[in-house]
């Protein structure tokens, strides 16, 4: 599965939090999650690019796989209006905004940026090959049914099921693995 595909069907409407009139990734999140699908991931902040009117610009590459995205940003206050001789808090929140940007650029998150609710890859996106491996992985160390699990996950086969049940799933077949180690210690 391709580097967009997978990273705009990350349902991330659990997660957008909210300062005046803008809506936001936490940097924290954006590039854990980034981590958690590519963790090869790099980014490279550029030095600040200063107007003859005080104000401040920041850019961001990040590369994922062997594609890079640069984006950029105005050093802005909450009501996106350009801060005239930014301090140096200033310029670092808006590297990580712009970072979130850059990471945006890639899928995570981008539907933000266009004023959407939700992705539209959310509701039909599946787990792509890896995920799919690890839910079998645990599903067979924890004793798991196959048919219940499927019911329970709604689909018809594990490939079937639904990226953004994933980390539900995975955490649901992780405490079951936990409570079967914990009994056979006993």
């Amino acid at each position: 599965m391709n580097t967009w595909k997978t990273l705009s069907a990350i349902d991330c409407s659990q997660h957008i939090e909210k300062k005046g009139q803008l809506s936001y990734l936490s940097w924290a999140w954006a590039w854990s999650t980034l981590m958690e699908n590519y963790p090869d991931a790099s980014y490279k902040f550029f030095p600040p690019s200063f107007f003859d009117d005080g104000t401040c610009e920041i850019s961001v590459s990040v590369t994922v796989k062997d594609k890079t995205h640069t984006m950029w940003l105005p050093v802005m206050d909450n009501r996106n209006n350009s801060i005239a001789n930014p301090t140096s808090r200033n310029i670092s929140d808006s590297r990580m905004r712009c970072l979130v940007k850059a990471i945006a650029m890639h899928g995570l998150g981008a539907y933000i940026y266009a004023g959407e609710d939700l992705p539209e890859a959310v509701s039909t996106a599946t787990v792509n090959e890896d995920q799919a491996i690890e839910i079998k992985k645990l599903m067979e160390l924890s004793g798991a049914d196959e048919k219940r699990f499927l019911s329970y996950a709604k689909a018809e086969s594990i490939s079937a099921i639904l990226a953004v049940d994933f980390e539900r799933l995975k955490k649901n077949l992780q405490t079951k693995l936990d409570q079967k180690k914990q009994a056979e210690n006993q």
